[in-house]
C-alpha cells in the first residue's frame, strides 16, 4: 500500500476539522420534523437526489405499523415529481439479502418514513442494507426521513420513553410527557450515526419538546441539539454546515461551553446558547455561527 505523505495527510486532517468532521464527497442530511410536508422540501429532496429523471430514490418505511400503505404513497409522491422511487417494508432478515443490497447500490436518495424509531432502528441497524446505506451515503447520496425517519440519523437516538414518568410530581394527566428537566430520565438508544455531533429531535415546537432535549444536551456526551419542527428540515450539506427549510423553525441548544451543575445536584446549567432559525438560516456547528435570513 502506498504510504500518504505526512504533509497531505495533515492537510487532509485540518479540512475535516474544518468541516465538522465531514468529508467533501458525503451527501446531504435531510431531516424533517414530521408534520405535513409541504411540496418545496419534496422537490429539494428529489433534486438533491439527482432531480426529475435522475433520481433514484429507496423510501423505507418500517418504522410504522402501517408502513406498506405509507411507504408505497410516497413513492408514488416522489415519481410525479419525476424520481424513480419504491418502497421496502423490511424484516431484520430480508435486510441481510443480496437483492435489497443492489437495490441500494444504485440509489441516489434514501427516505426513512415516520412512525416509531425504536421500530425502523430494530430492523436496519447492524444489517447489511444499513452498511449499504452508509456507503451510498458517503459516495454522495442524499440520506433523509421524517419524524422518526428524522431521529434515527442521529446517534445516540431519542427513543420517546422517559423513566421516571413526572420525577417527583407525577401528573394527574397520565397524557402528560417530559413536564420535567432530570437527569438519567430521557431513553436514548443507538441510532444510525449519520449525524454524530448532535441530537435530533423532532415535532420539536408544535409538542414541547424542549424538555427532554435540554436534559441530554446538559446530560451530554452530546451537547448540541436540534429541534426541527413539523413542516421542516434541517438539512446537513455535505461541508457539516446547517440550514433551514420550511414552515416552521429549527431550535439549537448549543451547550458545548455551558457551566453545568454538579453530579450531586439537579440538573442544571449556565451559559446555554439557543438558537430559533427560521427558514433561510444557516448554522456552523464548527464555529458556532448563525446567519439568520
Amino acid at each position: 500500500m502506498t504510504a500518504i505523505p505526512r504533509r497531505r495527510w495533515l492537510v487532509a486532517a485540518a479540512c475535516l476539522v474544518a468541516t465538522g468532521g465531514y468529508a467533501q464527497s458525503r451527501g446531504p442530511l435531510y431531516l424533517v420534523g414530521g408534520g405535513p410536508q409541504p411540496e418545496e422540501l419534496v422537490r429539494e429532496f428529489v433534486s438533491l437526489a439527482g432531480g426529475p429523471g435522475q433520481a433514484r430514490i429507496v423510501v423505507f418505511a418500517m418504522a410504522s405499523a402501517s408502513g406498506l400503505e405509507s411507504g408505497a404513497e410516497k413513492a408514488r409522491d416522489l415519481i410525479a415529481l419525476g424520481a424513480e422511487a419504491r418502497s421496502l417494508y423490511l424484516n431484520r432478515e430480508e435486510a441481510d439479502a443480496d437483492s435489497v443490497v443492489r437495490i441500494i447500490d444504485r440509489a441516489t436518495g434514501i427516505w426513512f418514513g415516520g412512525g416509531d424509531q425504536t421500530r425502523l432502528a430494530e430492523v436496519l441497524r447492524g444489517t447489511r442494507a444499513l452498511a449499504a446505506i452508509h456507503t451510498r451515503h458517503r459516495a454522495g447520496a442524499v440520506v433523509g426521513g421524517t419524524s422518526a425517519g428524522a431521529a434515527v440519523a442521529s446517534s445516540p437516538m431519542i427513543t420517546g420513553d422517559e423513566r421516571r414518568f413526572g420525577g417527583r410530581r407525577p401528573p394527574a394527566d397520565s397524557s402528560v410527557a417530559f413536564i420535567t428537566i432530570d437527569r438519567d430520565n430521557v431513553v436514548t438508544s443507538d441510532g444510525f450515526g449519520f449525524l454524530t455531533e448532535a441530537i435530533v429531535d423532532q415535532h420539536f415546537v408544535r409538542r414541547r419538546r424542549h424538555n427532554r432535549l435540554l436534559s441530554l444536551v446538559l446530560e451530554g456526551p452530546i451537547q448540541l441539539g436540534a429541534g426541527i419542527d413539523e413542516s421542516t428540515a434541517l438539512v446537513v450539506e455535505p461541508d457539516g454546515r446547517w440550514r433551514v427549510a420550511g414552515e416552521s423553525v429549527v431550535v439549537v441548544y448549543d451547550g458545548r461551553r455551558a457551566r453545568r451543575a454538579g453530579a450531586g445536584s439537579a440538573l442544571g446549567g449556565a451559559g446555554i446558547i439557543t438558537h430559533v432559525l427560521p427558514a433561510g438560516s444557516r448554522f456552523d456547528p464548527a464555529a458556532g455561527t448563525v446567519t439568520l435570513p
